[in-house]
């Protein structure tokens, strides 16, 4: 059994009502995806299927190898949280396993009859449309599952399915259509984009009594920051804390209007649109002939950035290095070269744990990923006095999710947030920290309300917060 919890009760169909609203002709300009449910959905939907089957070897091979162990049922802080049996990892697979075996196995070609397969109905679609939004694709039951089977991209392979005949929700696809229409997730229009950025030049100007830019569109910059639009209008000492580094460290940045999103929501909805919205990251780079991009304090955005975005784009032999970075791998770096002054009493006032966001612990190659395990840490240990860490069964590798990622992150969905984040509430309880810091938007959005919910008194916030707090100008 899995810390902090026994397996629920069971109650079949308690989270149903959990339901994403559908999207809208209006939420979709500009996503190249069918309105609504196209009319020969059935056939469109099973040759897409067959397309992923055949370009994404391992979904076939998590298609058939499961042994239905359960194993993975009490690592998912949704079941845990709701105790519907279909948010068990293997029972939500098996929503898209048994239209795979009626279409792409012998017995269900054969038989129609067969054992666990099904023809794709109506019925079982609207199953897919509500419990594949109840995954936050953050893959804790792969880190239990003894075959290794990745239930987040059977996730990712309903979802893509969805979208593309015509079955997709609100909140992704609005989202992804402010991208296109402002440049960021939260439809900032670039005016306002520079508003905020010269108000928080005059917060830093009142506390440090110093001219500290946050620059906007400044061409030839050495460094690229694409932070979450969030730490600019919500995560603000984030923002600040980005800025004072970089101040400190003597670096030139700047951030693009056009792109001014490290966030990509395109990964919840299909691959077009994931391709799409890192393109033009990757383009307001070109065109303002920065040296580096450096993703900000975001979990989905370095997850959708590190591993793709060389894949995604042709060229990105201008920028040193041809990847992106991760800030708190960027800060890491400075700091071991012993760029700053620190003074961690600045941070006396708060016991520190650490969030790991999922997609930050769970996500690219072996390498990054241990890095960002313990970039973030070191840079706590070097900026607090008082940093403990949760029970090891719910860090690293086994983090829980806030309990709003993959566009989750509705207000319809509250009831699923709110249980789904209790794990992590609970940790954070245990071990009496009151500030739990976290280098991501969604996790900084969902789970100040978690903490309310469940009454743990602890503030959430950023790493580089602490960081900025930290340091001596």
């Amino acid at each position: 059994m899995h810390y902090p919890f026994e397996v629920p009760a069971i109650e079949d169909d308690a989270s149903l009502q959990n339901r994403s609203y559908p999207a809208k002709k209006l939420d979709m300009t500009g996503i190249t995806l069918p309105t609504e449910l196209v009319p020969n959905w059935k056939e469109e939907a099973i040759n897409i299927f067959a397309e992923l089957l055949e370009h994404q070897k391992d979904l076939r091979v998590f298609m058939d190898s499961c042994v239905r162990c359960g194993n993975c049922a009490a690592a998912c802080q949704f079941f845990l949280g709701t105790g519907d049996p279909k948010n068990m990892p293997v029972a939500r697979a098996e929503l898209l396993r048994k239209v795979y075996r009626k279409y792409f196995t012998a017995a269900g070609k054969l038989f129609s009859n067969a054992e666990n397969a099904v023809e794709l109905t109506e019925e079982v679609l609207e199953e897919w449309a509500t419990y594949f939004y109840q995954c936050s694709e953050c893959r804790r039951c792969a880190v239990f599952c003894p075959y290794g089977i990745d239930t987040g991209q059977i996730t990712m392979a309903a979802r893509e399915i969805m979208a593309r005949i015509g079955v997709a929700t609100k909140y992704v696809t609005e989202v992804v259509h402010k991208v296109y229409q402002t440049g960021n997730n939260l439809g900032i229009w670039p005016l306002a984009w520079k508003d905020s950025c010269e108000f928080l030049e005059e917060e830093l100007k009142e506390q440090y009594g110093k001219d500290i830019p946050l620059p906007v569109d400044a061409k030839g910059a050495e460094v690229l920051l694409v932070a979450p639009s969030a730490d600019n209008f919500v995560n603000v000492n984030t923002m600040m804390g980005y800025a004072v580094m970089f101040y400190a460290a003597g670096i030139n940045w700047t951030t693009s209007t056009y792109c001014d999103e490290g966030g990509n929501f395109g990964m919840f909805l299909n691959y077009f649109n994931q391709k799409r919205t890192n393109q033009r990251i990757v383009k307001a780079g070109k065109e303002l002939g920065v040296k580096s991009i450096i993703w900000g304090e975001c979990g989905h955005a370095w997850r959708a950035g590190f591993p793709f975005t060389n894949t995604f784009n042709e060229d990105m032999s201008d920028f040193d290095p041809p990847y992106p970075k991760h800030i708190c791998e960027f800060t890491y770096d400075l700091m071991k070269k012993g760029a700053f002054k620190l003074d961690k009493s600045g941070n006396d006032d708060v016991k520190v744990t650490y969030h790991d966001p999922c997609n930050v612990a769970r996500a690219s190659n072996a390498t990054l990923r241990m890095g960002m395990l313990e970039w973030p840490r070191e840079m706590i240990r070097n900026t607090c006095n008082n940093f403990v860490e949760m029970h090891k069964d719910t860090i690293r590798e086994k983090t829980y999710c806030c309990g709003a990622g993959a566009g989750l992150l509705a207000d319809e969905l509250m009831p699923l947030r709110m249980a789904g984040g209790k794990p992590r509430a609970e940790a954070c309880r245990a071990v009496g920290a009151n500030y739990l810091a976290t280098p991501c938007a969604i996790c900084k959005a969902n789970l100040p309300l978690v903490m309310e919910h469940w009454k743990v008194p602890a503030e959430v916030g950023g790493v580089h917060d602490l960081f900025m707090k930290a340091l001596i100008l």
